[in-house]
């Protein structure tokens, strides 16, 4: 049986809004998982949210996730604007380098659709879009690569790792 979750020092959350791709989003549950991270989910997704479904990415890490499903993007900006919490968008179309970013306890990290990113009114939503410069002529990053990238700068900055288990 997996530990209890124990959130990260920094309370940061991860949102995937409208995911496409079940093994994203499996691997994306099971990188929070490890690192302590809240996963919000904003439907619809492009896959029935089932255990089978993200299990193959997740394998047994699913049920040490801190999971909150949302029926769609009202509900979800809602709950983070009454909590105080600012949007932190990765998009393609951002213009700061995640690494010059100042993350703070509580930012939420946003990753959009493998398909589509997010819609514009998303955008002009974010609190700031931030981007993982690539070598110019190449399109993106899978998003569980980019939230990853993100995920352990900002934990990094905000001295929010869990502790190491050295047993």
């Amino acid at each position: 049986m997996p530990p209890a979750f124990a959130p990260s020092a920094a309370d940061l959350r991860l949102a995937l809004y409208e995911p496409d791709i079940p093994q994203n989003a499996g691997t994306l549950l099971r990188t929070a998982a490890c690192l302590g991270v809240a996963v919000d989910l904003i439907e619809p997704a492009g896959f029935a949210i089932t255990d089978k479904n993200l299990r193959r990415a997740g394998l047994d890490y699913l049920d040490a996730a801190a999971l909150t499903r949302h029926d769609d993007w009202a509900a979800f900006d809602a709950r983070r604007r009454a909590e105080g919490r600012r949007l932190i968008l990765l998009t393609t179309r951002g213009a700061t380098p995640y690494f010059d970013f100042a993350f703070r306890p509580g930012d939420v990290i946003m990753v959009g659709r493998e398909s589509a990113g997010v819609p514009d009114r998303v955008h002009e939503t974010a609190d700031a879009r931030l981007i993982v410069p690539m070598r110019p002529g190449l399109r993106s990053l899978n998003v569980a690569i980019a939230a990853a990238f993100v995920l352990g700068e900002a934990m990094r900055r905000l001295d929010a790792f869990p502790p190491l288990d050295r047993g």
